[in-house]
């Protein structure tokens, strides 16, 4: 049987913990016979968190060496600021060099790259820690958009609940879509969820508050103001009485951006606001943030969102 090893470091996000136990466990062959087994290790007794509420302890029979000839080995989410043990360390890179598939949920892809298992790779974890992610780790290439990336042998998810994609992802990869399908009913969710990780980031501009970016100040609140018009780079510039060039230059210096890549940033921005406060029709929308049709709003969107507006709009639309 194909044997699952979970570990638990010290500080387990607990959620991301019962995850695959839950979604492993409840697969069935179909025969009806379970299609895992699971096993629990931890090093010790440790300590799980929750939400950054008071943490509790739990224990496992299994000690985290059990996880050793196991065909599966998943880390859960961890605290990225905290170092991940030597033993644990050593443990993944032996399992990982055996042939077992590794895979972690959530902020479990930093123990991951500590391990080196994701140099050259790509990755993803919650997208709060993506950035730091790539910062700690540039031999990896992180992609925060995603809810899970599938390297083979080597795979990662998203945060939290995305942890449920990558288990059931697994599932149809070891028995078939019909088994995950079983499953995923089973824990009451759909198969394959539309979109990515994208849909559910919190839109911070590069350029931060307008109100602080030097002497392009009011140029991207006159942006701000005419994200309905087709705007070019030189009336941008001539706005800012600069010439092209210098207005790139001051752009990349002061926002960490180009004056276009800002200004659809920005039209991305107030799509999601109309798109989750109005009804509006998607052609108003789409003249609103000058795409100007609803096609290009749906190729901007589904390229940078994840998703298309229509579903973004039926999920977050409140």
């Amino acid at each position: 049987m194909h044997v699952v090893a979970i570990l638990a470091p010290d500080d387990v996000a607990a959620f991301d913990l019962t995850i695959p136990c839950e979604v492993f466990a409840l697969a069935r062959r179909p025969d009806g016979t379970p299609a895992y087994e699971i096993r629990v290790c931890a090093e010790r007794t440790v300590t799980a968190t929750a939400g950054g509420q008071r943490p509790f302890r739990i224990s496992s029979s299994h000690r985290l060496d059990d996880a050793r000839g196991a065909d599966t080995v998943i880390v859960p989410g961890v605290r990225p600021d905290r170092a991940p043990s030597p033993r644990l360390l050593r443990l993944i890179r032996d399992v990982a060099a055996d042939g077992a598939r590794v895979a972690s949920i959530c902020t479990g892809a930093f123990v991951l790259a500590a391990a080196g298992l994701l140099d050259g790779h790509r990755a993803t974890t919650h997208w709060r820690f993506a950035d730091r992610l790539a910062e700690d780790f540039p031999a990896v290439e992180v992609d925060p958009s995603v809810l899970f990336v599938d390297n083979g042998r080597v795979l990662t998810s998203a945060g939290i609940a995305a942890g449920l994609d990558l288990c059931l992802h697994m599932v149809r990869r070891d028995h078939g879509a019909t088994v995950a399908a079983r499953t995923a009913r089973m824990i009451v969710m759909a198969p394959q969820r539309a979109g990515g990780q994208a849909q559910f980031i919190e839109y911070r501009d590069p350029a931060g508050d307008t109100g602080d970016t030097g002497d392009l100040g009011p140029t991207l609140r006159w942006m701000q103001d005419n994200l309905h018009r087709p705007l070019t780079v030189a009336e941008i510039a001539a706005q800012a009485v600069m010439s092209p060039r210098t207005l790139a230059r001051r752009f990349r210096a002061q926002t960490g951006t180009t004056p276009l890549r800002w200004l659809l940033n920005r039209r991305l921005q107030r799509a999601r606001e109309l798109l989750e406060t109005t009804a509006l029709p998607m052609d108003r929308i789409a003249g609103a943030v000058g795409f100007g049709s609803t096609d290009t709003l749906r190729h901007h969107f589904s390229r940078h969102v994840g998703t298309t507006p229509t579903s973004y709009r039926a999920t977050f639309h409140g």
